[in-house]
Parts: structure tokens; sequence; C-alpha cells
């Protein structure tokens, strides 16, 4: 039986240096993604996609495991992209008005009739709120800038000016959804060394 460790085989976009912003040219890659909106601190929608996402995930690792092709993995870090109808709510911190869709990147030994499978396994066995708004699909980020943020989330604003710079100083314009991707569970992990990559996409 084989393993892939994704995040070393994926390193470039999953393992940047918390030293200096660098520009990554993102491929199509596929996710399980949940659409929501509202503070991630406070809003029972946001649990609930978390919810939603970890166990089939894991659900769909052990089907590979156990199939044909008998591969393990680990699975990928929870992403998220965050926008606001009104960008000055997401710029002021207004969080009640934020939008964001979570994400968990899939390999390429995944197809959408396992994804099926695994939907009907969990909803079996959890049914947790919120599995019908799960979604399979194909995302393609393209040309954007990375680094990591080591600290609180409260704290990410210089880390993104520091991106935005980067872009705007390289004649570029920001297009896109702010992404972030969380190398570390907040639950379990204070504040002051959570590892956050901040990316943003550009043209």
């Amino acid at each position: 039986m084989g393993k892939i460790d994704y995040k070393k085989t994926l390193k470039a976009f999953y393992g940047p240096s918390a030293k200096k912003v660098v520009e990554v040219d993102l491929p199509t890659m596929n996710f399980l993604m949940i659409d929501g909106k509202g503070n991630p601190g406070t809003s029972e929608e946001f649990a609930q996609a978390v919810e939603v996402l970890y166990p089939v995930c894991y659900t769909l690792k052990f089907m590979v495991k156990k199939g044909k092709a008998g591969i393990d993995y680990g699975v990928l870090p929870l992403e998220g992209l965050w926008w606001a109808d009104d960008m000055s709510d997401f710029v002021s911190g207004n969080k009640d008005r934020w939008k964001w869709t979570l994400m968990i990147m899939q390999p390429d030994l995944v197809s959408r009739e396992m994804v099926e499978q695994a939907i009907v396994q969990v909803r079996e066995k959890k049914n947790p709120p919120g599995l019908s708004k799960l979604r399979f699909e194909s995302f393609h980020e393209g040309r954007s800038a990375q680094t990591l943020h080591i600290g609180s989330f409260d704290e990410e604003g210089p880390t993104i000016i520091r991106v935005h710079q980067f872009i705007e100083e390289a004649g570029y314009r920001l297009s896109g959804k702010h992404h972030e991707i969380y190398l570390n569970d907040p639950r379990k992990t204070a504040p002051e060394r959570l590892k956050t990559v901040i990316r943003q996409p550009f043209s």
C-alpha cells in the first residue's frame, strides 16, 4: 500500500514561508465546497459546514484506501474563500456580513461518483445539518500571491497588506476572492501558534 502526503507534493501551494510573499500559479483542482455567510466565530452555519466537510473527506480517504488503488493519504487542510457584497464590511471587520466558501481539496484519486457514495454513507451514519449544501467542484485560481501568517486570525491585517502590496508593486491588480488555508486546528492550537496561508489571486 502506498501513502501520499499531498502537503509535501504540493508544498509550493500549501507550504509557503512566512518570510516573504511569493507568486504561484494554481492549476485546476477539485474541492468539496460549502457556501455560507456570517461571523465564523459565532455562526451556526459555519460550524455546520465544518461538521459536514470532514466526515465526507475521511469517508473518501478510506474508500480510496480500501479500493483498487490501495493508496492512503492525509486529508488536506480546511480552506476558505472570503468576501462581502460591500467590501467595506470586509475591510472594517463587520463579520456578520461576511460571505464564505469553506472547502477541502480532493486528490485526483477521488471521482464524482465516489463523492456521491460518500455523501450517502455520511447521511446514513450521521446526516449532519447542511449536508445537502455540499458540492464537488473544480476550481482554477491561477496566478496568485501568497505567504504564511503565524498568529491569531485577528492579527492577519499586516500580512494581508504585504500580499496586496506585492501584487500592486508588480503592476497587477487584485482579482478573485481572499483565500486562506488553515494548516492547524484552531480548536487545539494556541492563537499565537496558528499557521494560515494568506493567498490573493491577481491579474
